[in-house]
């Protein structure tokens, strides 16, 4: 990436964060939240609707819909198809929102569809559209939409943002849904029950389209899901959730979306149905997203990332974390996440593996505070202490690690921007390598 295209993205990002960014918003209730997905509409028009020229895969889901989606990417590109992969939030840099055949978006693709996004809402406002009332998440959907346009994707993945009904994404006509799993998340937003937030999630869902998902129609969820499906002719595929490891339940999802879509006629650039097996292991290896169990050294000390932030996705990685060499012992754990998360359940997530939880925040009034955290997590009985910046809490559990007589391994999680705080430092250290 050139100066030039790194100053051209910035200034394109300072117009951009003039704008309400409804994902670190001031407040979090849902009625001060706008949702519509009009506005993304009405700018895609105005951009001359690139996702209409992209054949499209939809997922949603409370845990795993972001590496499900760069699974599917990936098979999509070993098939030989120009493929995009547009996922959220980024970790350290907008670019990563939107992947191309695997590779971040460059900044001079990224910083033109930006502008020209601005430049859509900016028309909207004086002819009364309703781009007009376009929000931070509308605007970068639309221009990462563009740029893969931009770019000759000929596949487009789409993970969906918040939900699934409302979200700035579901103005895609996807030829195979994905609803992954659902648990309470965003209650304030998607509704106080699982069948509720699933129905919020099966507003992705098309007419004649396919579905896959691991929900069981006899399930609160599923059956909510299994009607709405009933209703509009769409083909359901239903994959255990009982899979060993996070992965190999985001890769049951992703094989069973190649079959499908093979099922339906797709087919590899070379003239074969799309199937399963374009997902081999180097092509499996490839497809990990920042944050995403994500594992580090660091002086003899195995630190491990992931932005889960439901009790559940928590339990599912402290098992599929604790099953591999390094991180079987007692975890010291980095903590840090959003007010409307549900810190209790979290905290009892962590309460059987944890050595001790350091406490800390990204520095939000949208987050917990480290005293906040540390508060309930000594009411539960955990050994607590805080800090009071990311990397300050990494460097305090990295010292109680190495003074321990035990092994210990450092956990961070709770947050994606709490990932993102404490990752460049990791990677400048030590190269990573994948779960």
């Amino acid at each position: 990436m050139d100066v030039n295209g790194n100053e051209r993205v910035a200034r394109a990002l300072a117009r951009l964060d003039e704008l309400i960014n409804w994902e670190r918003r001031k407040r979090s209730s849902a009625a001060a939240m706008r949702f519509s997905i009009e506005p993304a509409r009405d700018l895609l028009r105005r951009l001359g609707d690139p996702q209409r020229r992209m054949a499209v895969v939809h997922v949603t889901g409370t845990k795993g819909k972001g590496s499900t989606a760069a699974l599917v990417a990936a098979g999509l590109t070993r098939a030989g198809w120009r493929t995009a992969l547009y996922t959220s939030p980024h970790v350290e840099r907008l670019n990563e929102r939107l992947r191309l055949d695997g590779v971040d978006v460059d900044d001079e693709l990224l910083a033109a569809a930006i502008e020209r996004t601005l430049a859509a809402r900016e028309a909207a406002l004086a002819d009364g559209g309703p781009a007009r009332e376009a929000t931070w998440f509308d605007l970068v959907t639309a221009a990462c939409f563009a740029a893969a346009g931009d770019a000759g994707a000929e596949w487009l993945v789409a993970e969906v943002g918040l939900g699934g009904r409302l979200d700035s994404t579901n103005v895609v006509t996807p030829e195979v849904c994905v609803i992954t799993q659902v648990e309470l998340e965003h209650t304030t937003v998607l509704g106080p029950t699982r069948a509720a937030i699933a129905r919020e999630k099966a507003g992705i869902l098309k007419r004649g389209a396919s579905l896959v998902t691991t929900l069981a129609e006899a399930d609160e969820a599923g059956a909510v899901v299994a009607e709405v499906a009933r209703a509009l002719d769409v083909r359901v595929v239903r994959v255990p959730g009982d899979a060993r490891s996070i992965l190999e339940r985001n890769l049951s999802l992703a094989r069973a979306v190649l079959d499908e879509l093979g099922r339906r006629g797709r087919r590899t650039r070379a003239g074969s149905a799309l199937s399963h097996e374009l997902l081999d292991d180097a092509t499996v290896r490839g497809a990990a997203l920042p944050g995403r169990l994500e594992v580090h050294e660091l002086d003899g000390v195995t630190i491990a990332i992931d932005g889960a932030h439901v009790p559940e996705s928590v339990r599912d990685v402290l098992a599929d974390l604790r099953a591999r060499p390094g991180t079987t012992g007692k975890v010291v754990a980095v903590l840090g996440m959003g007010r409307d998360k549900d810190l209790t359940g979290i905290l009892k997530a962590l309460e059987l593996h944890s050595e001790k939880v350091v406490c800390t925040s990204v520095g939000s009034e949208l987050h917990y505070t480290p005293e906040e955290i540390a508060g309930e997590a000594q009411r539960l009985g955990l050994a607590a202490e805080t800090a009071a910046t990311p990397m300050t809490a990494l460097d305090r559990a990295l010292a109680i690690a190495r003074g321990a007589r035990a092994e210990l391994w450092v956990l961070v999680i709770g947050s994606l921007y709490l990932a993102g705080a404490v990752r460049p430092a990791l990677v400048r250290v030590r190269p990573e390598r994948r779960c």
